[in-house]
């Protein structure tokens, strides 16, 4: 299993980042997938999910900015992020629970500056 994210980087507050996260090795179809997120000295939380069917849910913190999609052909999920603020500063990761345990990803850093 492997999953592979990309698309981090750093922008100015209010700017734009659509992050993705290319999947292998799993049945990406019912699987379930989460953006999860660990800002500096912090503990690593939630951000986003997205279920096998395509129902989402999101941290309020987030609500309204963020959107989680999914691309069943490239069996891939997208977190495309806008009117980014400081506080989203952290880095990202994706993750599954596939075969009785977690999957992460290797995480990509967002910068925003004010």
């Amino acid at each position: 299993v492997q999953l592979q994210a990309s698309g981090g980087g750093l922008v100015q507050a209010g700017g734009s980042l659509r992050l993705s996260c290319r999947t292998s090795g799993i049945n990406f179809r019912i699987a379930g997938m989460n953006w999860y997120r660990q800002a500096p000295e912090k503990q690593r939380d939630l951000v986003a999910n997205v279920t096998s069917g395509g129902s989402t849910a999101y941290v309020d913190s987030v609500k309204g900015r963020f959107t989680i999609s999914r691309d069943y052909a490239r069996n891939t999920v997208y977190l495309q992020m806008n009117n980014l603020k400081p506080e989203d500063t952290a880095v990202y990761y994706c993750n599954t629970f596939w075969r009785d345990r977690e999957w992460w990803g290797q995480g990509t850093l967002v910068t925003v500056s004010s």
